[in-house]
């Protein structure tokens, strides 16, 4: 395929000026949507409606075919993977993830084994084959991935945490312990990112969505070398897939964030975009970063935040997305009034 047909926001990522930039959304499958919540009836079970590639491929399109966005993403979780190397885990209906027994010893990280996505991740392969077939040229398929520290915090605590005591007890009191098995997660992640990029996945972010809690020098030492080795093993056989990094609460690691060697990183709603680029420079391209909860204001007050947003982002190098997942509860019309304004922004720019 030629550069000119390939997707705009492919041809984005890679660096390319476009008249506009390329928009999609995190979490664009989802709660907010009336179609999702109706399957979700048919089918509680996350695990079944992330690992059941027929309903996984109806849930990633539900957005594409209602506002077709720049982007269609994957609909998958973080740690879709973990099972494949050892870790099970189950997610509780408003309880979130829970592993147990959660990874805490030497002898549960040395039983720990590499990722054969084959094998373990069927699914996964169909999901993104299908996605590609299903919207051509039209859209970038993006796949994602979680990053070693999150995964690890997941897997550490065996929950959500509002604290992250217990990874960070073991980071401060057993570093080794936990140097480990962040290795051993970064290994993983680089053969399962591979794994969605030959099976159809254009573009692929990585989430290492708990990194904002760790302090600029514990991010250095437990997030970003994990983040640098997923990006080299992937470079190394993938060199033309850009790579996408996103944390939340990241205002305080943003620079380090673009150290990482991703292609684009994505800037939470915490961050002025104009204030972001400043500080990852004019090579960084990024990705955002409007609040999702701008969502809930007035199609005037979009408006408004979509184009202060592009404007300060400038005319290269920028995908439009919010700092975060759209939220639960979000009117559907405001999100499709956000796409058909994203997408029309170089008209009202050029009125304006």
């Amino acid at each position: 395929m030629g550069e000119a047909q390939e997707p705009l926001l492919l041809r984005v990522a890679k660096g390319a000026q476009a008249h506009r930039p390329p928009v999609w959304m995190m979490r664009q499958a989802g709660r907010y949507m009336k179609v999702y919540r109706e399957l979700r009836e048919k089918y509680p079970s996350f695990r079944e409606r992330s690992e059941n590639a027929d309903l996984a491929i109806e849930i990633s399109l539900q957005p594409w075919h209602a506002f077709q966005p720049d982007g269609v993403i994957m609909f998958s979780d973080i740690l879709t993977p973990l099972p494949g190397i050892g870790i099970p885990f189950d997610i509780v209906e408003h309880k979130g993830p829970v592993i147990d027994p959660p990874i805490r010893t030497k002898e549960q990280i040395e039983k720990l084994h590499p990722l054969d996505p084959e094998s373990a991740l069927p699914f996964v392969r169909k999901t993104l084959n299908t996605l590609r077939t299903e919207v051509e040229n039209k859209s970038t398929v993006l796949g994602f991935v979680g990053s070693p520290w999150t995964l690890a915090a997941y897997a550490v605590e065996g929950k959500s945490s509002k604290n992250y005591a217990v990874i960070k007890e073991m980071a401060f009191s057993q570093p080794a312990l936990l140097h480990q098995l962040l290795s051993k997660l970064a290994d993983a992640i680089a053969t399962y990112v591979r794994f969605q990029i030959d099976n159809g996945a254009q573009v692929v972010q990585l989430f290492d969505s708990w990194a904002g809690q760790l302090s600029p020098q514990d991010y250095d030492t437990f997030a970003l070398p994990y983040q640098q080795e997923i990006v080299r093993q992937v470079k190394q056989t993938h060199p033309h897939t850009p790579l996408i990094l996103y944390i939340s609460g990241s205002a305080g690691v943003l620079e380090r964030m673009g150290k990482s060697g991703v292609d684009i990183v994505s800037v939470d709603w915490t961050v002025d975009m104009a204030d972001a680029r400043k500080r990852l420079g004019a090579e960084m391209k990024v990705q955002g970063n409007m609040d999702p909860g701008a969502l809930f204001g007035s199609q005037d007050f979009i408006r408004d935040r979509i184009l202060d947003t592009i404007k300060k982002a400038g005319p290269t190098g920028h995908i439009f997305n919010l700092g975060h997942g759209v939220l639960p509860g979000t009117p559907e019309d405001n999100v499709r009034f956000f796409f058909e304004t994203a997408k029309n922004v170089d008209k009202l720019l050029a009125v304006a």
